[in-house]
């Protein structure tokens, strides 16, 4: 297998995983994202070991790591991100697993189990005509005050998800416009989403515009924009206005 491959074969197999645990009923609540977490991350890294032992892996369920940081090919993987929307029932959650090869998000598979979808940067979807009125993605619990500002002066309809997999693969998807984001991730929660992404034909930033990175000793990387590279422009303005005004 090559390495899109391979990242298509682990997304799959930890999603299915993921359901068949989620079926037997045999956990629930936190107590089901807990071992969710605990297979799905078990099956990646022994994958991983095993298929590309010269590799270095950087997991939100492992201890970090930093000797990875001199490796030049590191996978960066979210073995369940959206824990809540699982351990729920919901279908908006995903594995992620990304390559990042000098820095940079080269490979990406997202799989959403619940959607019985996974998307990879080697087979982009086509991207849709924007619509009249645009989409924000925004999360359920937290929705960050400058997406909700953006949003509004945009007249930008707010669209409630879970999971950061799942919101980036809406607008890959067709299904939303933008998805802006300030309230904090680390590099596993965005990595794949923004390989699959960039290879669709979005406009993938930070929210000051500068580029993402990846593996830093520090893997936090609060903020992200992905959206038509058309309406990104107009998008940084605004939140660089907003930041301005504080």
């Amino acid at each position: 297998m090559n390495d899109v491959e391979l990242a298509v074969h682990i997304a799959d197999t930890a999603g299915r995983l993921l359901l068949d645990l989620r079926e037997t009923g045999r956990f629930e609540g936190k107590a089901l994202g807990g071992e969710g977490d605990r297979i799905a991350n078990a099956l990646i890294l022994e994958t991983l070991r095993r298929e590309r032992p010269r590799d270095a892996i950087l997991s939100e369920e492992e201890v970090n790591d930093t000797a990875r940081c001199s490796v030049e090919r590191v996978w960066i993987v979210d073995p369940l991100d959206g824990t809540r929307e699982y351990s729920e029932g919901r279908t908006d959650w995903a594995v992620h697993v990304a390559l990042a090869i000098g820095g940079t998000a080269a490979i990406g598979a997202v799989a959403l189990p619940g959607l019985g979808l996974t998307l990879d940067s080697a087979n982009p979807l086509p991207l849709p005509a924007t619509p009249d009125r645009l989409r924000m993605l925004v999360s359920r619990t937290r929705p960050a005050a400058e997406a909700v500002a953006v949003a509004e002066a945009l007249g930008a309809e707010l669209v409630p998800m879970g999971s950061a997999g799942a919101k980036a693969m809406a607008v890959v998807r067709g299904e939303a416009d933008i998805y802006l984001h300030s309230g904090g991730q680390y590099e596993w929660d965005n990595c794949a989403p923004v390989a699959v992404a960039q290879a669709a034909g979005l406009h993938c930033s930070r929210i000051d515009g500068s580029p993402l990175t990846y593996n830093h000793a520090n893997p936090w990387l609060p903020d992200l924009l992905i959206c038509p590279h058309d309406l990104a422009g107009n998008i940084l303005r605004l939140v660089g206005d907003l930041s301005q005004a504080r």
